[in-house]
């Protein structure tokens, strides 16, 4: 099951979809307050906002070029729910 079909992916799952390591991923997270994956005992699972979110963050990191604070500044002025977009576009 994937993360659009409702599913629960894990920290592994998400970094293959994503083709970044997991240490970025919790990188990611001590930078981005927005990512919050639920926790099912010690482990991270993340559901289809997650995915979106964090896609959105590699397109502006990876594609578009921005810096950790500028994608802090995007999520700060234009909101979670944008980022989410970009990364439902470029899916």
């Amino acid at each position: 099951m994937t993360a659009e079909e409702g599913g629960a992916l894990s920290i592994g799952e998400v970094a293959s979809e994503l083709d970044v390591p997991s240490h970025v991923l919790r990188f990611w997270e001590t930078r981005f307050a927005e990512i919050r994956p639920a926790k099912r005992g010690n482990r991270r699972v993340y559901g289809p906002a997650d995915l979106a979110l964090l896609r959105g963050i590699r397109q502006l990191l990876y594609t578009e070029g921005l810096t950790v604070k500028g994608v802090q500044k995007v999520l700060a002025e234009q909101g979670a729910g944008f980022v989410r977009e970009i990364g439902t576009l470029k899916a």
